[in-house]
């Protein structure tokens, strides 16, 4: 598996436009519209940081992920990305590890890439997010 780097840190919120202004206020930063990703139950926008992203994520409903980690949790980091060269290979070399995937097949994620999250119980606790970046 080759990791290529961080693509972007996620944060869960209540309240994106919240969020998007208190960075740009705080820090000059600006972040792009809001997306809806259905399939994943959340909206989500995306700050750039020059050498990765920030990205907000809003729970579309009460089944959503991300609304359940905001009421154990309340908002605040949620998981972190790494872009990969091949999701399927690396989904393949994690389990051939053992590795507890979430997704053991990629799904559709943010700008038409695919993602697939590695359960927290094999990473220490930490959520984390292998992203292929599809042209």
């Amino acid at each position: 598996m080759k990791i290529l780097g961080l693509h972007h840190v996620a944060v869960a919120t209540n309240d994106i436009e919240r969020h998007k202004e208190l960075f740009e206020n705080l820090f000059g930063l600006k972040s792009g519209g809001i997306e809806i990703n259905a399939a994943n139950k959340v909206s989500l926008s995306f700050v750039d940081l020059c050498n990765t992203d920030l990205e907000f994520l809003q729970p579309l409903d009460r089944e959503s992920p991300i609304f359940k980690f905001l009421e154990r949790r309340g908002p605040g980091i949620h998981h972190i990305c790494l872009m990969v060269d091949d999701i399927d290979a690396a989904l393949e070399e994690l389990q051939a590890k053992g590795v507890r995937l979430i997704d053991i097949k990629p799904r559709q994620g943010a700008e038409g890439s695919l993602i697939a999250f590695i359960h927290p119980e094999s990473t220490g606790g930490i959520l984390i997010e292998l992203k292929e970046i599809r042209s």
